[in-house]
């Protein structure tokens, strides 16, 4: 029944009293008021639905006794719009009568949360489809890559295909730069218009090809529109490429405000202020949009005086004015502006909100953040995430667990949040399990697992996790090379580091920093300095990091003048060296027994490079002097360091009295290194050796009976060799190892020999291992 006729009953119900009506009559009445009421609360809740008020949506549905295929439909859209999908689909099985609006309804909520599997099942049950429905699932599937698929499906549309299909199919082999197969069936189409046109121009300016973009415009295109050139100005924005995209705009017939828009925000994303404001100042109108986008340049430049000088004379403003205003209030830490801001929004919404809970969290405000995370009435998904990374990166990881478990939708960055969050507290075992639990993975997800296993010294496991994730089809990016490289350089695995090699320059990140200093530090810590010093020279651009890098393979390899040699080099190039640099170069002295140049260099950090002593670099002078048998002189100078002590200083000391049996020193500095680290068995043991070496037996048992009482447990020894590519594990308590004698007359015999030439060198077993 049409909606003028439910008023017309209604108004027949109202103006005649219920007595005076016939049965006929009134039943007419009673049904066009109930229907009158079923509009209305539709109607409201489609507006709850897009203004993302899912809560209240749901109130309205269930307090409704009657209910139409549209009630249904529209509380369907709602959870799908607001990604609570699996309650879309359970409404959607309830339903007591389903027509094609369901159907697409619930195919659209699918492809709208990138549930391209379960559309595709359902689109499969479909009674009967549309022209609509063909193109829901040929989108959907082209947005998820499935081309071969959806192609299936285009060819399998009976009759005529309108040019809506044919755009759909062409558009998805665009923005999946299949130019060749769109071009092609843009060829077949029996009548194109501009959106067939557009789409093929979109695919080559979304993803940068501009050199075909440009002859697609000039050569192809029969006709453009005002869409055509935008979209050829916005590739260029996208390169960077200012001069051609103002050449194209000065020559657009007649620029529309999207036209100006699109030059004005690339120059604004670009950081180029002062030319946005002049384009800005130059636009013959400006609609909000504008207006927004020169707040937002402001507000990403932090200059927020003028960001609020644009905010005052806006002649209207959305709420994407006041969150960008909020947000900029945040960022420059005016928290009680920012609050004061929101205060005084009519109706707040959650970027807004989300925008100060984020300054909140910057911070270290995380009370007064979860504050206004749980005032909030809806959340989305990006609230969600902000709160959980809050979290975890405040170590409050079981804060994070228990919204993580709340989030009605999670996306892969709520993940991928996650498994970082366990990663930086070291729970790796919920990390893995997290990440097991995983529907999808993108390769953001793969490099957060591999990531904290590499963090969290599981390097044989993360170089397994490489391998499984490159059998899984996902492109490992600059991040997987440097953490497998990482992985390699701690395991001394020469041979695999060597082959990612080849690898990383085929896929084109040799010239990036973090994989090539990556490949700096594996070669380095591999031994093969001379590698290190080659892939450092071929690098185009090298950063604080790869001096540094290359400094702490020389330390490693105890070429002591080589690393100062390079310090002095990096000075020449006007690089300033580091707290970092100076621990590289301090630790090579020591190995190389460079005293007098270690010296000299710990004096000067402060005076000269105006880098102060951190306990760090105490340390290693601390070894130095140790090494060198100036025990009592090491020992006055952790007495009167000035910076906070830390257990390397005192594991130093008491590795160099391990080396000249000086048990006396050994026992203080024992005592410090257990306050440090009281759990760390290696500690009780080095110090029970020394005893063993001085014949006190009754300080071994000593320190056997406190490991006992503090529960300290000795870890097994663990060696591992690289066989062909494969990684042989030892372990010193395994007894099913195989050859197990054999392996210990081998330790035996190379000890025996290492303290025969201990002497000669200054050196001891120990110091050698």
């Amino acid at each position: 029944m049409s909606k003028s006729l439910s008023f017309i009953y209604l108004f027949i119900y109202l103006l005649f009293p219920m007595s005076a009506m016939s049965s006929p009559l009134r039943t007419m009445a009673d049904r066009g008021g109930r229907r009158s009421l079923i509009f209305s609360e539709n109607l409201k809740l489609s507006q709850l639905a897009r203004s993302g008020r899912i809560e209240e949506a749901i109130k309205i549905f269930s307090s409704m006794t009657n209910r139409n295929t549209v009630t249904w439909n529209c509380m369907i859209s709602a959870y799908a719009k607001n990604g609570r999908v699996s309650e879309a689909r359970t409404l959607f099985d309830r339903m007591p009568f389903k027509n094609l609006v369901s159907w697409n309804t619930m195919i659209a909520g699918y492809s709208h949360n990138g549930c391209s599997s379960e559309a595709y099942e359902l689109f499969d049950r479909m009674p009967k489809r549309d022209q609509f429905s063909w193109t829901l699932m040929i989108t959907c599937l082209s947005r998820n890559g499935e081309l071969e698929k959806a192609r299936r499906i285009f060819d399998g549309i009976p009759g005529e295909k309108s040019s809506v299909l044919f755009n759909a199919m062409i558009s998805g082999y665009a923005k999946n730069q299949r130019f060749h197969d769109a071009v092609q069936l843009l060829d077949e189409m029996p009548i194109r218009d501009l959106v067939s046109w557009n789409s093929v121009l979109a695919g080559y300016t979304q993803n940068e090809e501009m050199l075909m973009a440009v002859k697609f415009f000039n050569e192809k295109m029969p006709e453009k529109d005002e869409f055509s050139w935008n979209l050829i100005v916005d590739g260029f924005v996208k390169i960077g490429d200012w001069k051609s995209a103002w050449k194209f705009f000065e020559r657009i017939p007649n620029p529309n405000v999207v036209s100006w828009v699109t030059m004005f925000n690339g120059l604004v994303t670009s950081g180029r202020i002062a030319e946005a404001r002049r384009l800005f100042d130059q636009m013959p109108e400006r609609n909000v949009v504008s207006w927004n986008a020169m707040l937002s340049g402001y507000v990403k430049s932090l200059q927020i005086d003028d960001a609020l000088k644009i905010f005052m004379e806006m002649p209207e403003r959305n709420s994407v004015s006041w969150t960008a205003m909020i947000n900029g209030y945040a960022r420059v830490g005016k928290l009680k502006e920012a609050k004061e801001l929101l205060d005084k929004m009519s109706i707040k919404s959650v970027g807004a909100q989300t925008a100060l809970m984020s300054g909140y969290i910057q911070h270290n405000r995380m009370d007064d953040a979860r504050r206004i995370f749980e005032e909030m009435h809806t959340r989305d998904v990006v609230c969600w995430n902000t709160m959980i990374a809050g979290c975890c990166q405040c170590g409050r990881v079981d804060e994070a667990k228990e919204l993580f478990k709340r989030m009605p939708k999670k996306d892969m960055v709520s993940w991928n949040t996650m498994i970082t969050g366990y990663a930086q507290e070291g729970q790796i075992d919920e990390a893995l399990r997290t990440f097991q639990e995983m529907g999808r993975k993108n390769t953001v997800s793969w490099n957060s697992i591999i990531s904290a296993l590499t963090q969290n010294g599981f390097y044989v496991e993360a170089l397994q996790y490489i391998m499984w994730m490159r059998r899984e089809g996902k492109k490992p990016d600059w991040s997987t090379f440097a953490c497998a490289l990482s992985a390699c350089a701690h395991l001394a695995a020469y041979q695999a580091g060597k082959q990612l090699h080849p690898i990383i320059l085929k896929s084109g990140y040799v010239d990036n920093l973090f994989a090539g200093n990556a490949l700096i530090s594996m070669y380095a810590r591999c031994g093969r300095i001379s590698r290190a010093k080659q892939v450092f020279d071929e690098l185009e651009a090298v950063d604080l990091v790869s001096w540094n890098s290359l400094i702490a393979g020389y330390a490693l390899s105890g070429n002591g003048t080589e690393a100062i040699s390079l310090l002095r080099t990096m000075e020449r190039n006007g690089i300033k060296p580091d707290e970092v640099t100076f621990v590289g170069v301090l630790s090579a002295c020591s190995h190389s027994r460079l005293i007098d140049e270690g010296l000299d260099l710990f004096k000067s950090m402060s005076k000269v490079y105006a880098v102060q002593p951190a306990a760090e670099h105490f340390a290693c002078i601390v070894d130095l002097l140790g090494r060198a048998g100036r025990l009592e002189e090491a020992y006055e100078l952790v007495v009167g360091m000035q910076v906070e002590e830390n257990a390397g200083v005192w594991g130093a000391l008491l590795g160099a009295c391990r080396i000249y049996r000086n048990a006396g020193l050994a026992n203080i500095a024992a005592e410090k290194l257990c306050e440090f680290e009281p759990c760390k068995s290696s500690n009780y043991v080095l110090l029970s050796n020394i005893h063993a070496d001085a014949g006190r037996w009754d300080e071994v048992e000593r320190m056997r009976m406190l490991m006992k009482e503090r529960g300290v447990k000795k870890q097994a020894g663990c060696s591992w060799v690289e066989i062909k590519n494969k990684f042989c594990e030892f372990f010193s308590d395994d007894p099913k190892q195989p050859r197990t004698a054999e392996i210990c007359l081998v330790l035996e015999t190379l000890t025996a020999q290492m303290r025969n030439t201990g002497p000669m060198l200054g050196l001891s077993a120990l110091d050698c291992g």
